[in-house]
């Protein structure tokens, strides 16, 4: 690879991080603290920062003398949500197990070893964990459907992706010893079922099945979430919803597969 390449790809990663420490800032940010917090330079930082104004991802606050996410970081979590939109009757299925669990229900989808937030069924009796909102894909070592994609990938894959997200503690309960989790993960391959008590939110936790394609590829997962003395009361009934989705769900990825290459017509 050329050096001008290299540099180019060192420009775009430096904008990338420009962009990601002012959109986790609880505020707009100034220069200055952008340049110190991720050890750059300020004439390289006043660069990156001018680039991405000028590409609408940031807006310079004058009377700050400060910079604030644009209004193009709007439009790609919109983007985001028309690609993993999943289909109505994945919807559907969602909402049989939100009413069968009487608990918040998720797809989440797999997305290039990321599991993210493609769906969410709640209600003001059973609503859904905060952070979890369509889009999220953070911290697979404290969830039940990150632990399923875990236990699903090899084992130089597995490693990979917890070098890059960390195990850090998300609850006192979360789990951040290696050796643990990988047991954990076991236990998940053995039952085909991911459960988490108390390790992504104090007093919530969260069980997963996973769903396949018509090659029997994971592809995503049926999960839900509710208090965890519900979880320990209503544990077989809520994981009967939760299988039963997963198989129900599996069936319309193949069945949709189907319909788009011609093989079948779409279901009602």
């Amino acid at each position: 690879m050329s050096g001008k390449g290299a540099g180019l790809l060192q420009s775009v990663e430096r904008a990338m991080r420009v962009l990601d420490h002012i959109a986790a800032s609880a505020g707009p940010v100034a220069a200055r603290d952008v340049a110190a917090s991720l050890g750059l330079t300020l004439p390289t930082t006043y660069h990156l920062l001018t680039t991405l104004v000028t590409g609408g991802y940031l807006v310079h606050l004058p009377e700050e003398k400060a910079y604030a996410l644009g209004h193009r970081v709007d439009d790609l979590a919109r983007g985001l949500r028309r690609q993993i939109a999943v289909p109505p009757e994945v919807r559907r299925v969602a909402a049989v197990v939100h009413q069968q669990a009487q608990a918040a229900a998720y797809y989440a989808a797999l997305r290039d070893a990321e599991m993210i937030v493609a769906h969410v069924e709640e209600c003001p009796s059973h609503p859904r964990i905060q952070p979890l909102d369509v889009g999220f894909h953070q911290a697979p070592h404290a969830t039940a459907f990150g632990k399923l994609m875990l236990a699903v990938l090899s084992p130089d894959e597995r490693s990979a992706v917890l070098d890059h997200t960390g195990i850090p503690p998300v609850t006192a309960s979360t789990v951040t010893d290696r050796a643990v989790l990988f047991r954990q993960l076991r236990q998940v391959q053995g039952t085909g079922l991911a459960v988490e008590v108390d390790e992504f939110q104090a007093g919530l936790s969260c069980m997963a099945a996973p769903v396949t394609d018509a090659a029997g590829r994971f592809v995503g997962a049926v999960a839900i979430s509710m208090p965890t003395s519900r979880l320990r009361s209503d544990r077989w009934t809520a994981e009967r919803a939760v299988r039963l989705g997963a198989v129900r769900a599996t069936r319309v990825v193949a069945l949709t597969a189907a319909a788009r290459s011609g093989r079948v017509a779409p279901g009602p």
